[in-house]
């Protein structure tokens, strides 16, 4: 696993046409279809740049999606695709049109597995949401047909694919992508003999039609927030608790989330082996399995397509001391790792762990996050910092044993939701672990709060899971609704502080460490 994997979707460019043809070739090999032609990309991109998108795996392009936007009536469901494009020339191309014409999209092979095609396909439904355009509609190859084409006509064959009795490699995947079928085409690709020359006229609706324009990319309003109420296990290998983390992320990729939180120290089922050893240095044993985590969660928010918040984990620094570590994953590839700045008096006496100095704020895809871990929710000051440099989601990962322990955490995270005006989510582990000592019971109901105005609940709780059971949670949070709370809510948190008589601030850590003074 590689945890420099950078992903960047983007519009293509002139000059990524070698490496398009490359990927092309690789991608049709079995179709024998020649790759576009120079000039035909120059003409995509003088038309409609905003329509030819492409994806970067670390600064290499590897996959690649063309459109068209089309007055869909002029042409009707009987064309060709040497009719829908204009023999190549692209005149079908119609700026004041009301469709999204899907005309190739291809992945080089060796990114396969990676759901590039997904993000792409995502992509284009943005594109499409952005242009108020009322579909995408593509002829969609069948290359799995060939093989049933004696016994099945292409009508049995698309409805036992549907009814996912048969699988095809093309038109399965555009089914998942909610991608349903207008009819089927007759000679749609004179060349496609995997096809048998038929294809399947598929549509995704844009039931956004006449919402507001955006722009690709634009910042999200809407934002899913996924959490993992982690059952507390046994567990025989690292590769088996891997396989428990698959698991969620594939889930909250399912429903397309945009986060996903696991909680603090989910990893201690990896402690038993060591629960003959002092805590301080089974704690220290659990470190060793850090890094590798880290690794798999970069590598699956890549693979889904979702930004992980990976909980925490114990963490040795290269000077030898202790931390409560966790990192931020970035769906691109990118991470950050975050620390908990207060330790609690049992971390500190029974495994000897120290804090971090530093807390910030993230930019991602879908708004600006800030990452508190447990303790540190209960300490105001960090999140007012937070909130003060933009933060609209608070992300806790938390572990607690007793009902008391987590309803400061709970009431305390409600607290911030409310003088910070932002969104937090918490998360924390259920069951009990007999064989690893200081975690042996744990006790958990995650949630995810709001400020208490109009346009929120009435009790600031957006939704919650049953206490002390495995669950996920998938909850829907609307970020404008903050931007309008900060300004016309029935009070002002942050704006009507009285900061001529109080102020917070960082302070440098260098000078505290110089000064022996304690730092936040």
């Amino acid at each position: 696993m590689e945890s420099d994997q950078k992903i960047i979707l983007r519009n293509l460019r002139m000059q990524d046409y070698p490496r398009l043809v490359e990927v092309m070739n690789k991608a049709y090999a079995s179709l024998g279809s020649k790759p576009w032609q120079k000039d035909q990309i120059k003409t995509l991109l003088k038309k409609f740049p905003a329509g030819q998108l492409c994806i970067e795996l670390n600064g290499e392009l590897v996959a690649c999606a063309l459109s068209l936007i089309v007055d869909y009536d002029s042409h009707g469901d009987q064309h060709t695709y040497t009719q829908i494009t204009d023999d190549y020339k692209f005149n079908t191309h119609d700026p004041e049109g009301d469709v999204l014409y899907g005309i190739d999209i291809f992945v080089d092979p060796a990114c396969r597995g990676m759901r590039l095609g997904r993000r792409l396909y995502d992509a284009r439904k943005e594109l499409c949401e952005n242009l108020n355009l009322r579909a995408i509609i593509a002829g969609g190859r069948i290359p799995g047909y060939v093989e049933h084409a004696d016994k099945l006509s292409p009508k049995e064959y698309i409805e036992k694919v549907k009814n996912r009795e048969i699988f095809d490699p093309i038109f399965t995947f555009q089914l998942a992508n909610d991608f349903h079928v207008r009819k089927f085409i007759k000679n749609y690709l004179d060349f496609d003999r995997e096809s048998v020359g038929f294809a399947t006229l598929i549509e995704w609706n844009n039931i956004y039609y006449e919402a507001r324009e955006k722009l690709i990319n634009a910042p999200k309003s809407n934002v899913r927030i996924g959490l993992v109420q982690w059952q507390m296990r046994q567990v025989k290998s690292l590769e088996g608790l891997i396989e428990n983390i698959e698991f969620f992320v594939d889930v909250v990729s399912d429903y397309e989330c945009d986060f996903i939180l696991f909680p603090e120290f989910f990893n201690a089922p990896l402690m038993a082996p060591y629960n003959d050893l002092p805590e301080s240095e089974a704690i220290r044993e659990l470190a060793k399995y850090t890094e590798r985590l880290r690794e798999c969660f970069i590598e699956f928010a890549v693979s889904y397509n979702v930004n992980i918040i990976s909980g925490s984990m114990p963490h040795l620094d290269d000077e030898g001391r202790l931390m409560n570590v966790g990192y931020l994953c970035r769906r691109d590839g990118t991470f950050e790792v975050f620390s908990k700045i207060h330790i609690t008096p049992s971390e500190s006496y029974a495994w000897g762990m120290v804090g971090g100095d530093r807390v910030r704020v993230y930019d991602t895809d879908a708004g600006k996050i800030g990452i508190l871990v447990c303790y540190d929710s209960e300490f105001p000051e960090l999140s007012r910092l937070l909130a003060e440099d933009g933060m609209q989601i608070l992300f806790v990962p938390f572990l607690t044993d007793t009902q008391n322990g987590y309803n400061r955490v709970r009431h305390c995270s409600q607290a911030r939701a409310i003088e910070n005006e932002c969104y937090v989510a918490i998360a924390g582990s259920v069951g009990n672990l007999p064989k690893v000592q200081h975690m042996d019971i744990q006790y958990a109901q995650s949630a995810v709060f709001s400020p208490c105005d109009f346009s929120f609940p009435v009790n600031g709780v957006v939704s919650e899971t049953t206490p002390n059971t495995e669950m996920t949670l998938m909850v829907d949070v609307n970020l404008d609704l903050l931007k309008e709370l900060h300004y016309n809510g029935s009070v002002h948190n942050l704006i009507d502080r009285r900061t001529d008589l109080y102020q917070l601030k960082w302070v440098d850590p260098k000078e505290v460490k110089k000064d022996e003074v304690r730092t936040l």
